[in-house]
């Protein structure tokens, strides 16, 4: 054991350690144990405190993930298990100061919820694990061995036979499918990917009638989220244009529908469809008016005023001067339903409506990202000023995809507020353009299944785990910090396009024997 192995098992168990108090002071631990007491089949009532053995099974956690973080990459199997028993060691010192504190708060009785608002008498007590003054010292030991056990369970992940195993098994799956891809018939191959969409779809159809009315606004939500982010990543991923004002734009639907098919403020009446059309010919409106002066602005400043028109709309909508017009403060209700073929829409019928507008998002997402458009906004996106000297009008085109992405906006919006039958200021927030730079981001920009995996992540998890929700800001900002650092290009990323000339008239195949001899495939 050497002076680097002390400093960073301590450096990493000081940080595990802060990193426990602050999830205490923020009832964070209360809210692990349930969600483990749940994993395990033990429903805990809204409000109660999970029991003790759950808390341990936190600890527990925590502390191996400490010991396997203090371990390095590279030294002796003796130091990295040292280095796990000193940051599992830190990590139980600071905790156990911590526990003293608290200790002393619950003896003394002092009431500190005035400053604190989540630290509550039984918070402490279950952190304590109901030991009181023992609790101290079992947590101090209890991250003790933890930590070696975590830094034993690194060394041995993380050993040159385990990587060779892993290895062989990757290599095995990709042999597999490689025979199994050769096995098919041509037609099958060619066709493939489009059976897969096709039985996808069909999937879809089928669950919504068995889903039932919460799962089915669950998937709603999800599915709106997905076409928002189509449309901001048309503007970001595919243009290059950093978009912070998309709830504006989902507002300018949503109220187009609200205001053209509701009883109150104007009793106009359109009926869905139309409203939804002009909803959608409003975001256009909207995106093209917000585009006009911002043309020559690029990177945080094209953010910056494009926060500042989301904001100056909810600002609009929530004033008391436009309640005539808007609704103000109090929003729009009983926005009437859809019908198709005179019957109305019911949570099924909503569910296939989302569907169906997700499937056409993506079709006209991917021709157009595979169009002459497509290729030069990405052009766009690279280097302007080289794109303009090659012939792009690139203030036509960034004009052009604020358009097109503000189209999608509004149409999510126009279904969000027919299907809650209501829409607010309060829909409307900077958090909703937030949740959806978050969805692009987390799930990989420019990648449709990344955009689905990370609206189903960021939207559709925290609603079915609702003690999720207190912490939402906490998660997001954590996700998109893990997510920068150990995977930046996104939970699914885009594969780049393949732009080069298949079959015959290659580039390749052109070529003379002899001058082909030699060059790379690259």
């Amino acid at each position: 054991m050497n002076k680097e192995t002390i400093r960073t098992g301590s450096q990493k168990g000081l940080l595990f350690g802060i990193v426990m108090i602050f999830l205490v002071l923020i009832n964070f631990h209360i809210m692990a144990a349930t969600m483990i007491s749940k994993v395990l089949g033990t429903n805990v009532l809204r409000g109660a405190f999970p029991e003790v053995r759950f808390m341990i099974i936190f600890l527990v956690i925590f502390g191996m993930w400490a010991g396997w973080s203090a371990v390095r990459r590279e030294g002796s199997t003796t130091n990295k298990l040292f280095e796990g028993l000193i940051g599992g060691m830190t990590t139980g010192l600071v905790v156990a100061l911590f526990g003293l504190i608290l200790f002393f708060l619950l003896e003394t009785q002092t009431d500190v919820r005035r400053y604190l608002t989540a630290l509550s008498f039984a918070s402490i007590d279950i952190f304590l694990l109901g030991l009181r003054g023992m609790g101290i010292l079992t947590l101090f030991g209890l991250f003790t061995l933890t930590g070696v056990l975590g830094g034993a369970l690194a060394v041995g992940l993380r050993s040159q036979a385990v990587a060779n195993f892993i290895k062989k098994i990757k290599t095995s799956i990709r042999n597999l499918r490689q025979r199994i891809t050769d096995s098919l018939p041509d037609n099958v191959k060619k066709y493939g990917k489009y059976i897969f969409y096709l039985l996808l779809l069909v999937l879809l159809l089928l669950l919504p009638a068995r889903w039932g009315s919460y799962n089915n606004f669950v998937f709603g939500m999800v599915g709106i989220y997905v076409i928002l982010g189509i449309g901001l990543n048309i503007m970001l991923g595919l243009s290059g244009q950093f978009m912070i004002g998309i709830a504006a734009l989902f507002a300018m639907g949503a109220y187009s529908v609200a205001l053209l098919n509701s009883p109150f403020p104007h009793g106009l009446m359109w009926g869905f469809w139309p409203s939804l059309a002009v909803g959608v010919v409003m975001a256009v409106i909207g995106g093209l008016l917000l585009g006009l002066p911002i043309m020559r602005l690029r990177g945080d400043y094209l953010g910056i005023v494009t926060l500042g028109f989301g904001e100056i709309i909810r600002i609009l909508l929530n004033s008391d001067l436009l309640t005539d017009l808007t609704g103000g403060p109090r929003g729009i209700q009983n926005i009437q339903q859809p019908t198709f073929l005179g019957m109305p829409f019911n949570d099924v019928s909503y569910a296939y409506l989302i569907i169906i507008a997700m499937a056409v998002s993506i079709f006209l997402y991917y021709r157009i990202e595979n169009s002459r458009t497509g290729r030069a906004w990405l052009s766009i996106k690279e280097d302007a000023l080289v794109s303009q000297a090659t012939g792009v009008d690139v203030q036509k085109y960034k004009l052009l995809a604020l358009c097109v992405g503000a189209a999608f906006a509004g149409l999510a919006g126009g279904i969000f507020a027919a299907r809650n039958q209501f829409t607010g200021p309060n829909d409307h927030t900077l958090m909703v353009s937030i949740n959806v730079l978050s969805v692009v981001i987390v799930g990989g920009i420019n990648s449709i299944p990344g955009i689905i995996l990370g609206s189903f992540a960021l939207r559709g998890l925290p609603e079915l785990l609702r003690e999720l929700e207190t912490y939402r800001l906490l998660v997001f900002g954590a996700l998109l910090v893990f997510m920068m650092i150990v995977r930046p290009e996104g939970l699914w990323p885009a594969s780049r396009p393949d732009l080069e000339e298949k079959g015959n008239t290659g580039l390749k195949e052109d070529l003379d024997p002899e001058e082909n001899e030699g060059r790379s495939d690259d």
